[in-house]
Parts: C-alpha cells; sequence; structure tokens
C-alpha cells in the first residue's frame, strides 16, 4: 500500500480530542455495551453482519470521531441526538487490519451513545451491482437514498472492477454527500495514490476535504486468528 499523504493516526485523535474536551466530553472514556438492552441496538444488529454484531470502534481517531458525530447531533425525540452533517471518515489499511470491524463498531457506538440513527452500509462491488441498469428496478432512486442517507458506509472503496460507468456512479454519490456535507464511512485497502488512479480525481479531491484519514497497520488479523486456531487444535 503506497500512501505519501497521509496524515499521522495521533494527529488526528489529538485534534479530536482537543475539540471533545473543549465541549466538556472526555475523549478517553469508552464506549462499551450496554448493561441494559438499547432497542435501537437490538434492531440495528438484524443489519449488521454476524461476523461484526459485537464489534467495537475501539481505534483511538475512529472513536474520537464517533464523539465528535454524537455531540453534534440535532436534539430529537425526548432530547437524543441525530446524525447532522459533519466530517467523514477514511479507514485505510491492507487486507485483515480490521478497517470492516471499526466501521461497523463505529455504528454500534453511535447507537450506545444514544445517538438516533439511520444508516446504511454496502460494499463497493454490491453497490454498482444494485445501481447497474436492469428491467423493473429504479437504480436512480436507490442512489438517491443513499445519497441521502444520514450515515452510510461503503466498504472496500477501489476493490471493485473500474470502468467509466462505475466512476460516474461513485463520483455522483460522494458529491453528492459531499455537498450535504453527510457523515460517510468509507474503507479501502489502497494508499491515496492508488484509490485516486482507480476512481478518479474527482472524487479523490472531494474525500481528501470531507473526510479524516485513519491507517490501520499490523499483520493480517484473519490469518492470525486462524494460526491460532491451529495451535489451539494442535495442543488441544
Amino acid at each position: 500500500m503506497r500512501d505519501r499523504d497521509a496524515q499521522p493516526v495521533g494527529g488526528i485523535a489529538r485534534r479530536l480530542a482537543t475539540i471533545l474536551t473543549s465541549r466538556g466530553i472526555d475523549p478517553a472514556a469508552q464506549l462499551t455495551d450496554p448493561v441494559e438492552p438499547i432497542p435501537a441496538l437490538q434492531a440495528a444488529q438484524a443489519r449488521i453482519p454476524a461476523r461484526y454484531q459485537a464489534a467495537v470502534a475501539d481505534h483511538p481517531a475512529v472513536a474520537a470521531w464517533v464523539r465528535e458525530v454524537a455531540q453534534a447531533g440535532r436534539p430529537g425525540i425526548a432530547g437524543a441526538p441525530g446524525i447532522a452533517q459533519g466530517r467523514s471518515l477514511l479507514i485505510v489499511g491492507t487486507t485483515g487490519t480490521g478497517k470492516t470491524y471499526q466501521a461497523y463498531g463505529a455504528i454500534r457506538s453511535l447507537l450506545i451513545a444514544g445517538v438516533r440513527l439511520r444508516w446504511k452500509a454496502t460494499t463497493a462491488a454490491d453497490l454498482y451491482a444494485e445501481l447497474r441498469p436492469r428491467p423493473g428496478h429504479d437504480g436512480e432512486r436507490e442512489l438517491m437514498d443513499l445519497s441521502r442517507c444520514p450515515l452510510l458506509i461503503v466498504d472496500d472503496l477501489g476493490a471493485a472492477k473500474n470502468s467509466e460507468w462505475t466512476e460516474e456512479i461513485t463520483m455522483r454519490l460522494i458529491n453528492r454527500r459531499y455537498n450535504e456535507m453527510l457523515p460517510t464511512l468509507i474503507t479501502t485497502n489502497l494508499g491515496m495514490a492508488d484509490l485516486r488512479a482507480h476512481i478518479g480525481d474527482r472524487v479523490a479531491s472531494r474525500l481528501t476535504e470531507m473526510s479524516d484519514k485513519v491507517i490501520l497497520d499490523g499483520p493480517d488479523r484473519r490469518r492470525a486468528l486462524a494460526a491460532e486456531r491451529r495451535r489451539t487444535a494442535a495442543t488441544a
């Protein structure tokens, strides 16, 4: 992965920590699963893939972003905050470093924090497959719904095969969310130079302005877990 223009994770976390501290929020406080059930969280679990139903936004920069979004929410029913305009998050890392885990952990952490949340999640490949023109399907309506959704996860941006059509769809989606300043969680295993080559300069420029970048490094967690299972089985 190449990423010559990436910002250090510590710098993002410190900037968000300063904002939260100025608002009377402890940036070090952990958002853990509640003792009492939260109806919104219980409802969301059915839409979260089984592998990520216990995900926690435990990366410092992702957790700080969650608190900033929660604090900026508009008061709604019973005083509960709802998603408002805010920064997006671009989570970058090689395969298996936990990007999708952090994205779904952010959703769960917002619900735990009491945020009223309408959200959608898709992979880039599924996005293009769903919007591809076909009889009896209104792809334009689906694109508009994704563009207006208060919080959207786009997983594995840059992993799907590129074409002029996919570049146009990505541009229309990101541009609308950029213009409305709607928070978007985007994961990719491409560095910014490679991502720019894949999605085009116009999309990359908007992502750079609208998003804070978090870089996840370390070994492939999936391979590490598989190796641990093999060691456990060998010693059993």
